[in-house]
């Protein structure tokens, strides 16, 4: 199903970007998060084409409306979307925004694809089959964690969203260099080798997570709260905790994050 799902995020892509080169019309949201035409284009497109593939599996994306926290805690298996991640970016025209779809079973992510459309980058995973990077029409490659060091973390934070808290970290590490990135493609940089944590101690939601921690998680790292667990999902409230996104299994980042 992979195939299938890749090629359902490339259509939403190419929606995404028929509006990408003139001027983004911008709505606010009720929690004043910005929202465009390529959000709802991408959002329609994808919508459309996984309830023609798998009807039986529902679809949570964050542009749905109308469904309760009752019903969806009852799905043991659900798509999970975020049309268009990062759209901050999308309207600063950096290209650091993403598609991302995720298959959740029992509260877990077990398939995941990321795409960045203004870049023909693409990241995907299915659970016990190992992550992938594709870019432009060279054939995908197998991407794993690298071995840290400790002396010279590479951490990449969001460009919007560091805060006080990454600040603290990086006062703890001298040495460490820092990488600003948007979108779920910060996760994605630790699974290809080129980070070795993402931290995130402002909220995000569910869809924002789903598709990357699948990938993140295949190719040898992990997506734990602050407390060490492994980051669930199908929760009564969609916003995830503070997180740790980290690479190679020896990074002790529990000793990094900063004490309230």
């Amino acid at each position: 199903m992979i195939d299938n799902i890749r090629r359902i995020a490339a259509e939403a892509g190419k929606a995404i970007m028929k509006t990408y080169s003139g001027p983004a019309q911008v709505e606010s949201k009720e929690d004043n998060s910005p929202l465009t035409q390529a959000d709802r284009a991408a959002h329609d497109c994808i919508v459309a084409a996984l309830t023609k593939l798998t009807p039986d599996i529902p679809v949570l994306s964050e542009e749905s409306e109308g469904i309760t926290a009752e019903e969806r805690m009852s799905w043991k298996r659900f798509w999970l979307v975020d049309p268009l991640d990062g759209t901050k970016e999308f309207i600063k025209k950096t290209g650091q925004f993403t598609v991302n779809i995720a298959l959740i079973e029992n509260g877990e992510s077990t398939l995941g694809v990321v795409l960045a459309p203004a870049s023909d980058l693409e990241y995907f995973a299915i659970r016990d089959k190992g992550a992938f990077k594709r870019k432009g029409q060279s054939d995908p490659i197998r991407i794993n964690v690298s071995a840290a060091d400790k002396n010279k973390l590479r951490i990449v934070a969001s460009r919007d969203h560091a805060g006080p808290k990454i600040i603290a970290m990086l006062e703890k590490l001298p040495s460490a260099k820092l990488v600003s990135m948007g979108s779920s493609l910060k996760f994605c940089l630790v699974a290809e080798g080129q980070a070795d944590l993402y931290p995130r101690f402002v909220p995000t939601m569910e869809w924002d997570t789903g598709a990357a921690q699948c990938i993140l998680e295949e190719a040898g790292g992990s997506v734990c709260t602050l407390d060490g667990y492994r980051l669930k999902y199908a929760k009564d409230d969609l916003r995830n905790r503070s997180i740790i996104a980290a690479g190679h299994p020896t990074i002790d980042w529990k000793a990094l994050i900063p004490k309230d």
